[in-house]
């Protein structure tokens, strides 16, 4: 059981490196996925995680305080602007633009109206 939570913590580090590049796919929810993964199966790759200087301050201000960076909120907010732009820009049908419209939005009212960590 211990490398499949090893795999899985693996698999949501790729997939937070592939969020990093791509504005679909978000980043910071596949990390602290990847440390709950890791805290069952390898104290070194939790620890690896956990001290990274780049995600390891993010994962620590979530679970301290429920908290998000001004610098991940507002790259949030431009890569949610720029797919609602290309699905603009692209011409997708008016009903698709109303639902990214809806479910952005929640996303962006959940994102701002977390503690600024």
């Amino acid at each position: 059981m211990q490398y499949i939570w090893a795999g899985l913590g693996l698999l949501c580090i790729a997939l937070a490196m592939v969020g990093v590049v791509l504005p679909l796919l978000p980043t910071v929810p596949f990390l602290l996925l990847a440390a709950f993964f890791f805290a069952r199966s390898s104290e070194r790759l939790h620890t690896w995680l956990l001290s990274h200087r780049t995600f390891g301050p993010l994962i620590d201000d979530w679970h301290s305080s429920g908290a998000i960076r001004p610098v991940a909120k507002k790259a949030a907010t431009l890569s949610i602007a720029a797919v609602f732009a290309l699905s603009f820009i692209f011409a997708a049908p008016t009903h698709v633009l109303i639902i990214q419209a809806i479910v952005l939005g929640c996303v962006m009212i959940f994102i701002w109206t977390r503690p600024n960590g």
